[in-house]
C-alpha cells in the first residue's frame, strides 16, 4: 500500500500527518449518514403515509437490506488489507453517492429494498469501517483520544442531519434531499478523500505517534514494542474474547438500530410530536459530542472490556427510561443516557480490536467485527415493527430486548484481551 506521491511529506509539515487523517476520517465518518438508521429513519414515515406501505414491511426490507450488506462486509474489510484505504474510500463515496440519487426515484417496493440494500453495504458498513481501520493505523499510545476525534463526524451527523433532513423534507422534498446528498458525496467526499489520505504512517517515513522511521520506505509491520503483537483473522477466532466483543457488538447494533429506527413512533406514542423525536436525535449526538473525548481519555486509561461493560449497564438503565418515561423530561433523559452511552460505546468498540489483535490485519479482522454490527442492526427494527402491529405499542418489546445488554455486561467483563499465544 505504498505511495510514492505521499513521501517526504512527513519532513514538511509542522506536526503529525496523522491528525490530518483523522480529520478526513471524521469526514467519511460524517458521510456515513445516508446509510445510518439516524437519517433513514426521518423518511420511514413518508414511506409508510404516501405509498401505503405498512410499518412491518419497511422493517422488514429495512432488516433483511442490512443482513444482505452485512454478509459482504467482510470481503470489503480484506479489500482494504489489500489494496488500501485510499482507494476504497474513492470507490465507495461515488457508489454511495450514486445509490442517494437512484432512492430518489423509489416508488416500488423492491426499489425501496434495493435502496435499503446500498444504502447499508456502503454507508452504514464501508463508510463506517473505512475510518474505525484507518485511524488505529496512525496511533498507537494516543489511539483512544484519536479515534474519540475521529467519532466527533458521526457525532455532528447524527446531531445536524436529522432536523436537517426533516427541513429539507419540507422545503425541496423528499427526492431532492436525497440528491442533495448524493451531490455532496461525489464532489466533496471522494476528492478529498482521494487527495488527503495515506493508508499508514510507513508510507511517510513515520511510525504510529509520529515517530520517525529509521529509514525510509519502511514496510507496513507492527513491532511489538511500539503497537503490539499483531493477529491474522484465523488467530483471532479461536480466542474466547473474540467471540464475546463479536456478541457485545451485535448487541449494541441491534439495540440502537430498532430505537432510532423507530424513535419517531415511539415518542408518538406516548403522546410527543414528531417533531420533538427529532430533537431527542439531537440531544442523543450533543451529549454523546461533549463526552466523546472524555471516553477516548477514559479508554486509553484503563482497562478496555470495563468501560465497555460499564456502557452496556447504561444501556440497561437507558432502556427501562424509555419503556416507562412517559412525559418530555422523562424522554429528554432517556436522550443524555442514549448519548452518554454512545459516547463510550462507540470509542471501545473502535478501540479494542487494534488494541486485542494488531493493527496488521485489522482490515479483515474488523470487518468481520463490522459484517457483525450490520447483521445484528438487521435485527433490531423488524421485531419493534412486528410488536407494534400485534400490540400496538413497544412495551412488551423493550422489555424482552433488556435481557441482551445485561448478557452483554457478563461477556464484557470475562473478556480481557487474549494472550498471543494461548488460543484460550
Amino acid at each position: 500500500m505504498q505511495d510514492k506521491h505521499a513521501r517526504g511529506i512527513s519532513y514538511q509539515m509542522p506536526f503529525f500527518y496523522g491528525w490530518i487523517i483523522v480529520a478526513v476520517a471524521a469526514l467519511i465518518y460524517f458521510f456515513s449518514g445516508p446509510g445510518q438508521t439516524y437519517f433513514v429513519s426521518v423518511f420511514i414515515n413518508y414511506y409508510i403515509e404516501n405509498f401505503g406501505w405498512s410499518r412491518s414491511l419497511v422493517s422488514s426490507y429495512y432488516s433483511v437490506a442490512t443482513l444482505l450488506s452485512g454478509l459482504i462486509l467482510i470481503f470489503v474489510g480484506r479489500s482494504i488489507d489489500r489494496i488500501g484505504h485510499r482507494k476504497v474510500t474513492l470507490v465507495v463515496s461515488l457508489l454511495l453517492g450514486l445509490t442517494c440519487f437512484g432512492i430518489s426515484f423509489v416508488y416500488l417496493p423492491w426499489m425501496l429494498l434495493a435502496g435499503f440494500f446500498l444504502l447499508r453495504l456502503l454507508g452504514q458498513g464501508s463508510m463506517t469501517l473505512l475510518p474505525a481501520t484507518l485511524v488505529p493505523q496512525w496511533f498507537f499510545q494516543r489511539r483512544g483520544l484519536a479515534m474519540s476525534l475521529m467519532t466527533l463526524g458521526g457525532v455532528f451527523g447524527s446531531a445536524l442531519v436529522p432536523p436537517l433532513n426533516h427541513w429539507l423534507i419540507l422545503k425541496i422534498g423528499v427526492a431532492a434531499t436525497w440528491q442533495f446528498w448524493g451531490l455532496l458525496l461525489i464532489f466533496v467526499m471522494a476528492p478529498l478523500g482521494w487527495l488527503l489520505i495515506r493508508n499508514c504512517p510507513e508510507e511517510m517515513s513515520l511510525q504510529p505517534d509520529g515517530l520517525n522511521c529509521v529509514a525510509k520506505g519502511v514496510q507496513q509491520t507492527d513491532q511489538s514494542s511500539l503497537t503490539g503483537s499483531s493477529w491474522t483473522l484465523k488467530e483471532a477466532i479461536r480466542t474466547r474474547a473474540f467471540w464475546l466483543i463479536l456478541f457485545c457488538i451485535g448487541v449494541s447494533a441491534m439495540i440502537n438500530t430498532g430505537l432510532i429506527f423507530h424513535m419517531v413512533s415511539i415518542i408518538e406514542t406516548k403522546g410527543l410530536s414528531a417533531g420533538f423525536a427529532a430533537s431527542i436525535l439531537s440531544i442523543i449526538a450533543l451529549t454523546r459530542f461533549s463526552l466523546t473525548i472524555l471516553a477516548g481519555h477514559l479508554v486509553d486509561r484503563y482497562k478496555v472490556h470495563r468501560v465497555l461493560a460499564f456502557s452496556f449497564g447504561l444501556l440497561l438503565v437507558t432502556m427501562l427510561v424509555i419503556t416507562f418515561g412517559q412525559s418530555s423530561l422523562h424522554i429528554i433523559a432517556y436522550g443524555v443516557l442514549n448519548g452518554i452511552f454512545a459516547a463510550f460505546e462507540s470509542i471501545v468498540a473502535g478501540v479494542i480490536w487494534p488494541n486485542y489483535f494488531g493493527r496488521q490485519h485489522l482490515g479483515s479482522i474488523q470487518g468481520v467485527a463490522m459484517a457483525t454490527m450490520v447483521l445484528g442492526s438487521a435485527l433490531g427494527p423488524l421485531p419493534f415493527g412486528v410488536a407494534y402491529d400485534w400490540f400496538g405499542g413497544y412495551t412488551e418489546i423493550l422489555l424482552l430486548m433488556m435481557l441482551f445488554p445485561a448478557l452483554a455486561v457478563v461477556a464484557a467483563i470475562v473478556s480481557p484481551p487474549p494472550k498471543k499465544y494461548s488460543h484460550r
